[in-house]
């Protein structure tokens, strides 16, 4: 009997997981949610305006041109100001609320929020269950955790206390804080999370091909799956971890004819610096795994002015 279909979601990475970004990248099909970058929440409830800023796709029944469902991504300590945005943020017609209790930035954490919280599970748990109280049965409430701050022994309570505040899913970044980014992921803690809890579960990290999809499947046992830096490497990755793509399609030939829409996007959205400043990032993404973009971008990187820097941009995409 054949695996289903995989469930693949786009991560919410700060920064870079804009509503550009997420344009760009579900135009070319295989993903089927997104979730928004993290709205931070302090004490006060934000505005209309704020949820907008993050999150155009609300003028849009919650989805991307596209059609993508957009889930807005809310990051804080405190589960009364948390409850009240998720409640507003569901009342413009959000798709689904996510939790981040996975954010591994130091200045995040230094005030009380993202990975700093699975230190204390019942914090997650009062959260998740203040939130769901919030918005109507019909949102969706997920959650993001990592296997924990240091101990990835942590991701048992954390992922109960998700499930007992009324999650409907639980996303896990396999790596700790402490661990950042650095391989490997350790998709083999997802069967023993899922011998503690009942929820959906969702594997996230070190996922770049279709190999490494596979692998994740059989470690982890999970078939819903979360990409975020490989995405933004290969913009094309949904489409071949789905099989769309031949396997030796020449990646640069696709990605190239992306970068001036990108660009042009950009700075309709914000100004033509925020726009070079983003296609630089980008690129950089980009040549971690494609010595032509590489190439490209050690071409227009020293070039600050946008109007040089789009210049050179263009002439090398013509060359």
């Amino acid at each position: 009997m054949s695996a289903p279909p995989p469930h693949l979601s786009l991560a919410p990475m700060e920064g870079v997981v804009d509503w550009i970004m997420r344009d760009t990248l579900t135009r070319l099909g295989g993903i089927d949610q997104c979730t928004t970058e993290f709205i931070r929440v302090t004490q006060y409830l934000h505005s209309e305006i704020v949820f907008r800023k993050f999150c155009p796709e609300l003028r849009m029944n919650s989805r991307t041109p596209a059609g993508t469902p957009v889930f807005v991504q809310l990051l804080g300590g405190q589960p009364e100001p948390l409850a009240r945005n998720a409640e507003r943020a569901a009342r413009m017609g959000a798709a689904g609320i996510d939790l981040n209790f996975g954010c591994p930035a130091k200045t995040v954490n230094r005030h009380d929020g993202g990975a700093s919280l699975l230190k204390c599970p019942d914090r997650v748990l009062q959260i998740v269950k203040a939130v769901r109280a919030a918005v109507p049965a019909t949102t969706p409430v997920t959650v993001k955790i990592r296997l924990g701050f240091d101990d990835p022994n942590a991701c048992f309570d954390n992922a109960l206390a998700a499930e007992e505040g009324g999650a409907s899913s639980l996303t896990v970044h396999c790596r700790t804080r402490t661990d950042g980014y650095k391989p490997p992921a350790h998709w083999e803690w997802m069967p023993k999370i899922r011998e503690k809890v009942k929820l959906p579960l969702v594997a996230n990290g070190e996922i770049w091909n279709r190999a490494d999809l596979e692998r994740c499947r059989e470690v982890s046992g999970c078939d819903r799956f979360m990409i975020g830096r490989g995405a933004i490497a290969n913009p094309f990755v949904f489409q071949d971890l789905r099989g769309w793509r031949p396997a030796q399609a020449p990646l640069w030939t696709d990605v190239k004819p992306l970068i001036p829409g990108f660009f042009a996007a950009c700075t309709d959205h914000i100004n033509d610096h925020f726009a070079t400043s983003r296609t630089k990032q980008w690129l950089r993404a980009l040549s971690t795994k494609n010595q032509e973009a590489k190439e490209l971008f050690d071409g227009v990187k020293t070039y600050r002015k946008p109007r040089e820097f789009q210049s050179e941009l263009e002439r090398r995409l013509l060359s």
